[in-house]
């Protein structure tokens, strides 16, 4: 893909990337365990909506 910028910007802009601050070393993403997350959060405040209305009612 070619960069609409001329290459003076360009430039400019590999630079500003290259700062050591845009160099962050992250984990790999895991979407079984953003799955896993979600449900246990969806079936934690399920259980909490069931207590509630119990002591509730």
């Amino acid at each position: 893909m070619t960069s609409r910028l001329n290459p003076d910007d360009q430039k400019h802009v590999e630079e500003y990337l290259n700062l050591s601050q845009h160099q962050v070393e992250r984990r790999p993403f895991r979407p079984w365990m953003l799955l896993v997350l979600v449900l246990a959060v969806t079936m934690g405040l399920g259980l909490l909506s069931r207590l509630i209305s119990y002591l509730t009612l």
